[in-house]
């Protein structure tokens, strides 16, 4: 169990601050990474065997139990100012603030080619597409079913060389580009992909730059997303266990090679996949 949240148990216990009414969490927590692009992991000191409602902003965020301590599970975007943030959380009729601090982290950079110019300096007509296609990945992103619990023990997608880690500050033809929001795994194009936890899925669709994608809801604002798929094996609204077939991976869309990118979505930021994946 995460250090901090450790200390916090039994700080709360020897107070005697908590019940132990709360259910106990069978699927684990990702690691806890203060930082931007990271997933903060803060203990929400309460009476109440009810889970607490949880915002960041104006963002519902995940709340679980763990040894019988809730904790809120809060996705840092990449462009989160490090410094002091708060939540805003809600305990039956009581509403307060938890307070956490973001640390700065500096991630390197990558400089790609792509021979096919017209993915980076685009026409009028793939702009148009491109931004509409942005708006409602937008939508998708900001998604919130309510789920009883999740399984935040993600395994990964597909097995093989790590070919681009998050948060990379990228370059396509030496023109700066947003981060990348995601990792990169290298694989031979026509292999499975699998779901890395159980989930909805939301979207099936072909985009511009990230060429075949499926979105997969796992409830409680947290979304995985498989890009640059060569097939789908699976359809919007199908409900899909842990290590289902999803498609065969490709090179669709903005892709210098076959090889899978794989999104984590949590609270509509962008976060760190690997945070997520047991070692």
């Amino acid at each position: 169990m995460n250090t901090l949240i450790t200390h916090t148990f039994r700080l709360c216990s020897r107070l005697g601050l908590f019940i132990f009414a709360f259910p106990l969490a069978a699927y684990g927590l990702p690691a806890s990474s203060n930082v931007p692009g990271g997933v903060a992991l803060v203990p929400l000191a309460s009476t109440s065997s009810s889970k607490p409602q949880t915002w960041l902003g104006e963002q519902p965020v995940l709340v679980t139990a763990d040894n019988n301590l809730w904790v809120a599970v809060v996705g840092l975007s990449l462009d989160t100012a490090p410094g002091s943030h708060e939540l805003r959380v809600k305990i039956g009729d009581e509403t307060k603030t938890q307070q956490f601090t973001v640390n700065p982290k500096n991630y390197p950079e990558q400089r790609l080619t792509l021979k096919d110019k017209s993915k980076v300096e685009l026409s009028p007509a793939d702009l148009a597409r491109a931004e509409r296609e942005i708006a409602v990945i937008k939508e998708l992103k900001r998604r919130w079913r309510a789920a009883e619990d999740n399984d935040l023990a993600f395994i990964t997608p597909v097995k093989g060389q790590l070919a681009s880690r998050f948060g990379l500050r990228r370059f396509f033809n030496g023109e700066p580009r947003s981060p990348h929001a995601g990792l990169d795994v290298a694989v031979a194009r026509g292999t499975p992909i699998q779901a890395s936890a159980p989930g909805v899925v939301i979207a099936v669709d072909d985009y511009f730059f990230n060429g075949k994608t499926v979105f997969i809801d796992h409830g409680n604002g947290l979304i995985t997303m498989y890009c640059h798929l060569d097939r789908f094996d699976v359809q919007t609204g199908q409900a899909v266990s842990k290590g289902q077939q999803l498609g065969l991976s490709g090179q669709t869309g903005r892709a210098t090679g076959p090889h899978l990118h794989w999104s984590v979505i949590l609270n509509g930021a962008m976060v760190d996949p690997e945070l997520f994946v047991q070692p």
